[in-house]
């Protein structure tokens, strides 16, 4: 009886797969695995607030999903990153997600979003390139520690090529799909 050989990505997806303790996610991020606890309910509360703005008042129907595992380009000759975004948005009418394995490829995400944890250096930086290099349109940063919100757009190579920073409280403009000023009084 012939067996297929184990590739890197399936060992990799089955290692990502195991289960973790209650709450806590598994991810690969530039060839290291990352284990996240689960978030506060600050944290939750500022992913909230987001969705139900983008739900009341984006130009497009747009689709949420927390949580739901990326598998984006990475550097040469490591695997791909396999991430777990605390938000991701796509086009309702695209129905991304339906029949979307666990680990799915970013095509047609719109906008990743982020809010610091207890390593905001991933965030800041590390899945920021992840995201650049998926090419995924715009990633939006809550960063708690500074009390600010960012937009990153214009994915290049390894980085976004801009980004809008404002501090909690003040008005975020997010462009089409979304097209409407992101309030962030609630933020502070």
């Amino acid at each position: 009886m012939a067996h297929e050989p184990i590739t890197q990505d399936l060992l990799l997806e089955w290692f990502l797969a195991l289960d973790t303790p209650e709450g806590f996610r598994a991810e690969l991020i530039e060839g290291e695995i990352v284990v996240t606890p689960p978030p506060d309910g600050d944290h939750e509360d500022y992913i909230g607030l987001i969705v139900s703005q983008v739900h009341r008042r984006s130009v497009t129907d747009m689709q949420f999903s927390g949580n739901k595992g990326l598998k984006l380009k990475n550097a040469d000759g490591l695997p791909a990153d396999h991430v777990i975004p605390d938000g991701t948005f796509a086009p309702a009418g695209s129905r991304l997600y339906r029949g979307a394995e666990p680990w799915m490829p970013c095509d047609g995400v719109s906008l990743v979003l982020e809010v610091t944890s207890s390593k905001p250096k991933a965030d800041r930086e590390t899945k920021r390139h992840a995201y650049a290099r998926g090419d995924i349109p715009f990633y939006l940063l809550v960063d708690r520690q500074e009390s600010s919100i960012t937009l990153f757009s214009d994915p290049g190579h390894d980085d976004y090529q801009q980004h809008c920073t404002v501090t909690f409280g003040k008005p975020l403009t997010l462009p089409a799909p979304f097209s409407f000023d992101l309030d962030t009084s609630d933020f502070l």
